[in-house]
C-alpha cells in the first residue's frame, strides 16, 4: 500500500483527504500539532504523526517522512497569526517540506496552493491578504525551481459546501469557488496519477466527475 504523508493533516482540507485517501486504498499519515488530534485522525483511517511545522528541522521532518511515497501540502495559516504567521507556515513550512521530501527520497509532491484571481477586486483587501498571496506565489517557485515530480493545485475560494464529486480543472479558468471536499477528492487523484506532473492545476467547482476532469488533462 502506498504511503502518502500529509502536511496540515489536522486542518480542514487534510482531514477530508485523509478519507479520501483511505477510500482509494493509500494509507494517509497525517501530520498534527496535537496529541489530542489523534483519535480522530486514526477514526478516519490515517496513521497520526506528532510534529509542529514551526519547530521542526529538515532532518526532523525528513525521518518522519521516511517510507513514504508522495507529499501533500496542505497547511496554511488561514489568515490566522498575521503576516508573520503566513510567512512561517505557508512560506518556510513549504520550504522546509521539500528540502526534507528530498532528503527523505521522496519525489512526488503536491501543493494546495490559491487561485491568482481569489479576492481580488475586493475594496476591503488587506495588506494581510496581499501578504498571503505574494507568499502563496513564493512558495509555487520555489517547488516548481526543485527537481521534485511536483504538481501545483490552485483551488478557487474555499467553501464547505458538501462535496459534489464534479469539477472544472485546467491550466487556467474563470475564476469561482469549490467546496474543499472537492479539492480534497482532487488531491487524492492527482496523488496517485503520475501522468500529471510538473504542472499547475487551476481547480474551481463545474461539470465534469473528478477523475474524467483530470483525464482530460492528460489527454491534452
Amino acid at each position: 500500500m502506498r504511503k502518502i504523508f500529509i502536511v496540515g493533516g489536522a486542518g480542514k482540507i487534510g482531514r477530508i483527504l485523509a478519507a479520501e485517501l483511505v477510500q482509494r486504498d493509500l494509507q494517509p499519515f497525517s501530520l498534527c500539532r496535537k496529541a489530542e488530534q489523534a483519535d480522530a485522525l486514526q477514526a478516519l483511517g490515517a496513521t497520526p504523526v506528532i510534529g509542529d511545522l514551526l519547530d521542526l528541522n529538515i532532518a526532523q521532518m525528513a525521518s518522519k517522512m521516511d517510507g513514504c511515497d508522495a507529499v501533500i501540502f496542505t497547511a496554511g495559516a488561514g489568515g490566522k497569526g498575521g503576516e508573520e504567521m503566513t510567512n512561517a507556515i505557508d512560506g518556510d513550512g513549504l520550504a522546509l517540506s521539500v528540502a526534507a521530501a528530498r532528503r527523505a527520497g521522496i519525489k512526488r509532491f503536491v501543493l494546495v496552493s490559491a487561485f491568482p484571481e481569489a479576492g481580488r477586486g475586493k475594496k476591503d483587501a488587506s495588506p494581510t491578504f496581499e501578504n498571503y498571496m505574494k507568499v502563496k506565489k513564493q512558495a509555487e517557485v520555489h517547488l516548481a525551481s526543485s527537481d521534485l515530480d511536483w504538481v501545483i493545485v490552485r483551488p478557487g475560494t474555499l467553501t464547505d459546501h458538501p462535496a459534489s464529486g464534479l469539477i472544472d480543472a485546467g491550466l487556467t479558468l474563470p475564476y469561482s469557488t469549490v467546496s474543499r471536499g472537492d479539492v480534497a477528492s482532487t488531491l487524492a487523484e492527482v496523488v496517485n496519477m503520475p501522468q500529471i506532473s510538473r504542472t499547475i492545476i487551476e481547480l474551481t467547482q463545474g461539470g465534469t466527475v473528478v477523475k474524467e476532469a483530470l483525464q482530460h488533462l492528460i489527454a491534452e
